[in-house]
C-alpha cells in the first residue's frame, strides 16, 4: 500500500512543481514507507524513495520499509538526505520541506548542507491532505482500535466509585487497555469528576470522585492507529436538571451525526450540533469544536469546527463530540468516531450512550 500512496504524493508534487520532497514528520514517514523508528527522513523524488536513518534502526528499517531504499548513516537523517542530493542531482532542484514539522534550527542546518542551486520550498499539509482519506486497510485497523477502546468502557464503569481518585480510574483503564493488546493510549486519559467535569481537558488528577457527572475521554493505539471516545456517567441519583443537561448534549451529538455525509462541509456538521445546543440555551457553554480527524495521529485533518469549508468525502474518519461545560458546576461530553460514507456515516464506536448511573 505505501507504493500507491507515494504515487499519489508524486502527482501532488508535480502539481506543485517540486522535484523532491523531504519528509521528516514521523507519522508521514510511516504512512509512506511503513517505518516506525524515531529518527529518520524520507526523500521522495519523481522516481525514487530513500529512507535515511542510523545504525540503531538497521534491522528494523530493513524489516519494515516497503518500496524505498534504506540508507544507514551517522549524520542527522535530513543531512544525509542533503548529501545524497549533492552527489546525485547536479542541476537546479526545488526541494519541498514539511514547514509545520521542521524546526528553525533543522531548516538552517539543511540550508547550510545544500548547495545554492537547491531551492527549499516550504509546503503545508501536503501529505496530511492525502491521509484524510483512509484506504481499506486503514479503515480495518481503525475499526479494531475503536472496538478495543469501546470494550474498555465496562472497566471504567466498574472502577468509578465514590471516594476513588481519578488517577486510580485512569490507571485501571490503562492497565486493562494493555492487557487487551493496546500499544499505548492515544492521549493522556481524561477522567474529570464533579466540578472538574466542566474542564474540557480535565486530565485525571488526585481529586476524588464524588456525586455528579464524570467525563471519561480515552483512546488506544493499535497497529499504529488511534481511537478516541468519550462517555459521561453520573455518580449518585441524577436530578431532572442533570438528566436534561445530559440529554441536550446527546441530542446535539445525534443531530451532528445525522448531518454527516459526503458532500457537506465540516462546518455544517459543527453547526448542526451548535444549533441544537443554542435551542436548549447552552450555546455559550459549548467551547470547543465538534470534532477532528483521527488516524495515525489522534488529531488529524479535517477539523470539524465553525466556519470550516473542508468537504467531507467517503473514507474520512472523524469524531463527533459536542459538549457543554458550566464552570464550577458540571460538564458533559459524548463522543463517537465515524467513517464518512456517500449517504451518511458508519458509527464505529459501539458503546451505548444512555446515561449510566453509579
Amino acid at each position: 500500500m505505501p507504493n500507491a500512496r507515494v504515487r499519489q504524493l508524486r502527482a501532488v508534487m508535480a502539481e506543485s512543481a517540486l522535484q523532491a520532497l523531504l519528509v521528516t514528520h514521523l507519522s508521514n514517514v510511516r504512512y509512506l514507507s511503513g517505518f516506525t523508528g524515531s529518527s529518520c527522513a524520507l526523500l521522495v523524488t519523481h522516481d525514487r524513495s530513500i529512507l535515511f536513518t542510523d545504525g540503531r534502526y538497521r534491522t528494523q528499517a530493513n524489516e519494515e520499509v516497503e518500496h524505498a531504499r534504506v540508507v544507514i548513516g551517522k549524520k542527522a537523517p535530513s543531512i544525509q538526505a542533503a548529501d545524497w542530493i549533492n552527489g546525485r542531482t547536479p542541476g537546479p532542484l526545488a526541494l519541498g520541506i514539511e514547514a509545520e514539522h521542521l524546526t528553525v534550527f533543522s531548516r538552517s542546518a539543511l540550508r547550510k548542507a545544500l548547495p545554492s542551486r537547491v531551492e527549499i520550498r516550504p509546503t503545508a499539509s501536503m501529505i496530511e491532505h492525502l491521509r484524510m482519506i483512509k484506504d481499506a486497510a486503514e479503515l480495518a485497523s481503525i475499526r479494531k482500535a475503536v472496538q478495543l477502546g469501546s470494550n474498555l468502557f465496562k472497566h471504567v464503569v466498574k472502577a468509578i466509585r465514590p471516594g476513588v481518585k481519578e488517577l486510580e480510574v485512569a490507571a485501571e483503564l490503562e492497565y486493562q487497555a494493555r492487557r487487551a493488546g493496546a500499544e499505548a493510549m492515544s492521549f493522556e486519559t481524561i477522567i474529570a469528576a464533579g466540578k472538574r467535569s466542566a474542564l474540557p481537558h480535565g486530565r485525571a488528577s488526585a481529586a476524588r470522585v464524588g456525586r455528579g457527572f464524570v467525563v471519561c475521554d480515552f483512546g488506544v493505539i493499535l497497529a499504529g492507529y488511534c481511537s478516541d471516545m468519550t462517555r459521561t456517567v453520573y455518580v449518585g441519583n441524577p436530578s431532572s436538571a442533570s438528566r436534561n443537561f445530559y440529554q441536550a448534549v446527546l441530542d446535539a451529538q445525534q443531530a451532528a451525526l445525522a448531518s454527516v455525509r459526503a458532500g457537506i462541509s465540516t462546518g455544517e456538521v459543527d453547526e448542526a450540533a451548535r444549533k441544537l445546543l443554542k435551542k436548549r440555551g447552552l450555546a455559550n457553554f459549548f467551547t470547543h469544536s465538534t470534532g477532528h480527524g483521527v488516524g495515525l495521529e489522534i488529531h488529524e485533518a479535517p477539523r470539524v469546527a465553525a466556519g470550516q469549508k473542508e468537504i467531507l468525502k467517503p473514507g474520512m474518519v472523524i469524531t463527533i463530540e459536542p459538549g457543554a461545560y458550566v464552570p464550577g458546576k458540571w460538564g458533559v461530553r459524548i463522543e463517537d468516531m465515524v467513517a464518512v460514507t456517500e449517504r451518511g456515516c458508519e458509527i464505529l464506536t459501539s458503546t451505548g450512550k444512555e446515561l449510566v448511573t453509579i
